[in-house]
């Protein structure tokens, strides 16, 4: 079987920005820096380390081999992996869930990155000159009561990332993340070399300073169960893992390209951008007196104060949400793609119709997690409304159980010799690969998936 469409990336260059634009998204900009503070700065990171190369690492690796095996979308990759080991086809759910869970995500996530545009917008043209708390509060208030505005910036969205998709593997995919991904990067940089020029401003003391304070001094005192527990969440979210796209993109990757060493260079620039992010977010924080856990509010409503009163804050603004816009952009077409590769295999169209149909769909569903912030609000399910459902549906259900099924099957029932002549390692990488996918990897997963069902 050949890969969805016979596609393939060019280079490996390719393949690592398209990987780490995937796994880079809005929630590495503000909510690593914030967890990593919270718990121990660098104790913390140091703990996050190992988690994220003993259990983010395997499963990102079982998932690229499983593709690449088994050359197709996710169910059909599973499906050709599973009868070529012997064991039965049921286990093409497991892809299965891994796109119904990019597809659960895309509809929420594809709003989030509507505001992220319509905020670059308003940075270009305004800056947000003049804006205090009860301006950004009251901005962000009518951002969430017009549901003409957020449905316009969503299909924006979803247009830029169905224009991608059109355009095929390598005319779209390959091609826009070897321009966005270096982009994103030289951003990241300049803004934080901008913060560590910028001058003190008022009375909070040097944001850059105390930034790298929070996020890289050890303070073992801060370190608990909890951390651990949240330091294996973080490593298994912020890779994107069981969320189907990796296993997309391992179906295009060529036989040459060794996934061992390219897993280890995706999970270093993630937890590298992740950790560059937190030096660009929190001196404007802490330089202004604000709340560095104000979580999602804080790209929305506590920066833009900050914008304000910074000198350059025009102009930082606009390069911090075309940042941001960039980071959204990529995840989203690793979403898209993953369940575009399984459209075009189930129903046997060409990618044209199926990017059509698919983007379509999602704007159809997006309508209803933009009511969800306003008319429909109340509209609950066990307490829950229309996004927070998908939310709780997706990652604390479908992730964790997908990801712990991937590494059940890699470590137990796929056939040791497919998976180490698809690594093509060495004995002593495979070796280690393989005892963590079978004894280290489940229990940590099923941890997640208990914590995050029962609290």
């Amino acid at each position: 079987m050949a890969a969805v469409g016979g596609a393939h990336w060019s280079s490996r260059f390719g393949f690592l920005m398209a990987s780490v634009g995937f796994a880079v998204g809005l929630g590495n900009i503000w909510r690593f820096p914030y967890i990593v503070g919270e718990n121990g700065g660098a104790a913390f990171v140091l703990i996050y380390l190992a988690c994220v190369f003993g259990i983010g690492a395997p499963i990102l690796i079982a998932e690229i081999l499983i593709g690449r095996r088994g050359q197709g979308s996710p169910t059909e990759a599973m499906t050709a992996v599973a009868v070529e080991s012997g064991k039965s086809r049921h286990w093409r759910l497991v892809g299965g869930m891994g796109l119904l869970a990019a597809y659960t995500i895309e509809i929420v996530y594809a709003v989030v990155v509507g505001w992220v545009l319509w905020y670059l917008f308003k940075a270009l043209t305004t800056g947000f000159v003049g804006f205090d708390n009860v301006t950004a509060n009251a901005e962000f208030a009518a951002v969430l009561d017009n549901n003409l505005g957020m449905l316009w910036w969503t299909l924006v969205g979803l247009a830029i990332t169905g224009l991608i998709i059109y355009a095929g593997v390598k005319d779209g995919i390959e091609r826009a993340v070897t321009v966005l991904m270096p982009l994103l990067f030289l951003l990241l940089v300049g803004l934080a070399i901008y913060n560590y020029f910028a001058p003190t401003v008022g009375s909070q003391g040097h944001g850059f300073s105390r930034a790298l304070t929070w996020l890289f001094t050890p303070d073992f005192s801060k370190i608990s169960f909890a951390s651990v527990l949240a330091a294996v969440g973080q490593a298994f979210f912020s890779l994107s893992a069981a969320m189907a796209g990796m296993m997309v993109y391992g179906s295009y990757l060529p036989q040459s390209v060794s996934i061992t060493r390219s897993v280890l260079i995706i999970v270093t620039l993630d937890t590298g951008v992740a950790l560059l992010a937190g030096l660009v977010v929190f001196p404007v924080v802490f330089s202004n007196g604000m709340d560095p856990a104000a979580g999602a509010g804080l790209i929305f409503k506590t920066l833009p104060v900050g914008f304000a009163q910074m000198p350059g804050g025009h102009g930082f603004s606009v390069l911090f949400f075309l940042m941001l816009a960039v980071a959204g952009i990529t995840s989203m077409v690793g979403l898209v793609e993953a369940v575009n590769s399984w459209v075009e295999d189930r129903f046997d169209i060409p990618r044209h119709k199926s990017a059509l149909l698919l983007v379509g769909s999602i704007a159809v569903f997006s309508v209803l997690s933009i009511l969800s912030y306003n008319a429909m609000d109340h509209w609950t399910l066990n307490g829950k409304n229309f996004n927070d459902s998908m939310d709780y549906f997706s990652n604390q259900i479908l992730l964790p159980v997908g990801g712990l099924l991937i590494a059940i099957f890699a470590g137990w029932f796929m056939t040791r010799d497919a998976s180490q002549d698809e690594l093509g390692s060495t004995a002593l990488e495979y070796t280690i690969w393989y005892f963590l996918i079978r004894f280290v990897v489940p229990p940590a997963v099923l941890v997640i998936f208990v914590m995050g069902v029962f609290g």
